[in-house]
């Protein structure tokens, strides 16, 4: 038997469908306020271009717009050659960093460091932070302002000008004549955070005598070395148009890679028993080791 109510459930479920993608869209006041925005963003940099600079920029909420800069044939193949070559590096520098072990007991032993848990309790502070949400648009304007800052310094590391800086909660760009994939790919490898905070602490130390300085030091190296990780493991997968002007693969493969590096570095620096040549060492057996395998696949191959 049929039922003459049929009709009317759909009716309620494209309502409810209509008014769920009402509840998605942003208000008609925002939509204008993102407009402005925008524009006034894209009047900026084509005024920057007129005057021979070009931009190099973040984007948090969808991101690329038609200034984006599309990679030929050509520059893209090379890209992902480059990308290939570079994946053996990222495993064994990998392994050289989890694996090495000089003693038997490096991470034990780090485990159990002072300064460890206090870097440690940084670094959960800030995930709860994080995934809490708490203060979302404060911390999402800190990373951008770090990230456009990067771009700056990295601009002027090499030998280019600056010719503005543009932060907001929603995005920033730099304006400069001169652009390169280190410059563009380097906020998401140096925790800009960690490095004024290091700066900070090396300053206050020559010059003051505070109590505890080197706990607190351990603590925000941790909260903000967890800080740039998270929201560059965030930013990454919002169609960032650094990452697309750099070619996406090649980008995430050097990114990994350079961050890897930096991870290394700062243990390195602690306290404990892991020197540069330990680290060294480790690295050039896992090369010795990949090298035999390469070998081994090709004479099978033949």
């Amino acid at each position: 038997m049929r039922s003459a109510k049929r009709p009317p459930t759909r009716r309620r479920g494209r309502t409810s469908t209509r008014n769920s993608r009402r509840a998605g869209r942003p208000s008609l006041r925002q939509a204008f306020h993102d407009a402005n925005v925008r524009a006034h963003q894209r009047a900026n940099r084509r005024l920057g271009k007129r005057r021979g600079l070009t931009s190099v920029r973040a984007a948090i909420e969808g991101a690329a717009d038609d200034d984006t800069i599309h990679l030929g044939i050509g520059a893209r193949m090379i890209r992902w050659l480059v990308a290939l070559i570079l994946l053996p590096f990222c495993i064994i520098t990998t392994r050289a960093l989890f694996v090495v072990d000089p003693e038997g007991t490096f991470w034990m032993d780090l485990l159990r460091t002072q300064q460890f848990i206090y870097f440690a309790v940084g670094m959960f502070w800030m995930a709860g932070w994080f995934i809490t949400g708490v203060g979302e648009r404060f911390f999402l304007y800190l990373y951008v302002l770090g990230h456009e800052l990067t771009h700056a310094i990295t601009v002027y590391a090499c030998g280019g000008k600056v010719g503005g800086i543009h932060v907001t909660a929603d995005g920033g760009y730099v304006m400069t004549n001169k652009t390169n994939f280190l410059i563009g790919l380097s906020p998401y490898f140096v925790p800009f955070w960690s490095v004024v905070v290091l700066l900070v602490f090396t300053l206050l130390e020559m010059t003051t005598q505070i109590p505890h300085l080197d706990k607190a030091l351990y603590f925000l190296i941790g909260a903000t070395w967890a800080f740039h990780l998270l929201w560059t493991v965030w930013m990454m997968f919002r169609d960032q148009p650094d990452l697309k002007e750099n070619g996406v693969f090649f980008s995430f493969v050097l990114i990994y890679l350079a961050n890897v590096i930096v991870l290394s570095v700062i243990l390195c620096l602690a306290p404990g028993n892991l020197t540069w040549h330990h680290w060294y060492n480790e690295f050039m057996n896992t090369w010795v080791q990949w090298k035999n395998f390469l070998a081994k696949l090709v004479s099978l191959a033949l």
